[in-house]
């Protein structure tokens, strides 16, 4: 089947879903929901590039199981807030802004339906790839994974474990991986999406790999990650998450820089 063909497939599936998932929020008041069914897409997709691409085994089947491993961690993950917790802050921002108009919530959950098309080109480039023997450019796709995947899980259980503690509402969690990067699950959500890359090392479609880490990477920055994030975090915490922003790293992790009350002390 061409890849034109699947993505096609795939964003008929996807509407649909998205549709429910927004008659879902329509009834809760959570929008949230548009996270979790987004992260089950992609997965989705990886399986379904799989199966209907027609390179070497090897490949199609390691693009298969990590993006669906990947997927179901992330989107277990954000359900377990999105079923437990109140509405997120960047889309009851959104709320407010559009002033609960159901019609963009609509085009807005199309519009990720869109962008999980979007987000499986690099298992349609993977599952096109005819090396179907182990490769050094297949191991160290595999690596970046497993990397990728324990940083993500770390720094998401990090943080849920700081915001559990009613001592530390209204404050800034500075814990393990939160020491170094403002965002280290975006970190490792980005670094994942380079596995592919090497993944499809070999494949006529090679190219089309690179639009995981690039697409990712101007989201995080510019459009729906950091940048909400970070507006939020300023509202609820002031002077103490700018102070975060001064110090900290904000999406590779680095060493922190001195606090204010640090130089007090010098």
């Amino acid at each position: 089947m061409s890849i034109g063909m699947q993505c096609l497939l795939l964003l008929i599936v996807m509407v649909i879903i998205m549709t429910l998932g927004w008659r879902w929020q329509k009834r809760r008041s959570n929008a949230g929901i548009v996270d979790v069914l987004w992260s089950i897409g992609v997965g989705l997709g990886a399986v379904l590039m799989a199966l209907m691409s027609d390179g070497a085994a090897l490949p199609r089947s390691l693009g298969a199981v990590f993006g669906a491993a990947w997927a179901a961690r992330l989107a277990l993950h954000l359900w377990r807030r999105v079923s437990h917790e109140h509405e997120d802050g960047r889309y009851r921002q959104l709320r407010r802004h559009w002033r609960g108009n159901q019609t963009k919530f609509f085009l807005f959950f199309q519009f990720q339906a869109a962008l999980v098309v979007l987000f499986s080109l690099p298992f349609a480039a993977v599952a096109r790839n005819p090396t179907s023997q182990i490769t050094p450019a297949l191991f160290v796709g595999a690596v970046i994974w497993a990397i990728a995947i324990l940083g993500e899980t770390v720094a998401d259980r990090q943080l849920t474990r700081f915001r559990q503690n009613p001592a530390h509402s209204g404050k800034t969690c500075r814990e393990g991986l939160w020491r170094y990067s403002r965002h280290p699950n975006y970190f490792f959500e980005w670094l994942h999406w380079f596995a592919y890359v090497a993944l499809a090392w070999g494949s006529s479609l090679a190219w089309l790999a690179w639009s995981g880490p690039i697409v990712m990477y101007i989201f995080l920055r510019w459009i729906s990650g950091i940048t909400f994030t970070e507006a939020q975090a300023v509202r609820h915490r002031g002077d103490d998450y700018r102070e975060y922003q001064r110090t900290t790293s904000m999406l590779i992790p680095w060493f922190p820089k001195s606090t204010t009350s640090d130089k007090g002390l010098t």
